[in-house]
């Protein structure tokens, strides 16, 4: 995540950027997935703190769209740089794709001999991570092969509806 933000940085890349902001939105939600399960697996599930939890996770999701928005507009209306290729930005996605893949084939067997819905959960967003890694690598792709530098901004804008979804999902459950 850190060496996402970086090269994000470094080449003025929103969707790099997006990509480590989420990282660490989906950490913190991973975080959440462990204190509840073990708080789950000792009997003390404490409730409240579970939706306070959920609450922060989704209200980051909408301030990373805000975020999204704010730089491409910036972005495609010239007020910041033009994003710039990444060939690290584009390793570290292929390599979280694949990282990504592993993890939802390890979970879903765990999940279903738990019977966790939670874990389930979790392991289908692995795989919804992996199309976030797509969007991404397409925008970062088209930059790189052809210099399309407005790819890179408009795939940033392609994840908004994964993140939403997210958002809406994790204000949902802590209801």
């Amino acid at each position: 995540m850190a060496v996402a933000l970086w090269a994000g940085i470094a080449a003025s890349s929103v969707a790099l950027i997006a990509f480590g902001l989420d990282s660490i939105v989906e950490l913190f939600a991973g975080a959440v997935l462990i204190r509840h399960l073990g708080r789950e697996w000792q009997g003390g599930e404490d409730a409240g703190s579970e939706r306070r939890s959920l609450r922060l996770v989704g209200v980051t999701f909408f301030l990373l769209t805000a975020f999204i928005v704010f730089q491409s507009a910036a972005t495609l209306s010239g007020w910041l740089p033009e994003p710039r290729e990444s060939p690290l930005g584009i390793a570290l996605v292929i390599a979280s794709a694949g990282v990504m893949f592993l993890l939802y084939l390890g979970k879903m067997p765990i999940a279903k001999k738990l019977e966790s819905g939670a874990l389930r959960a979790e392991a289908i967003e692995s795989l919804v991570c992996d199309l976030q890694d797509l969007t991404v690598l397409v925008g970062l792709g088209l930059n790189a092969l052809v210099g399309w530098w407005w790819a890179d901004p408009i795939a940033a804008l392609a994840l908004i509806p994964f993140l939403l979804k997210e958002g809406r999902e994790a204000l949902g459950d802590s209801t």
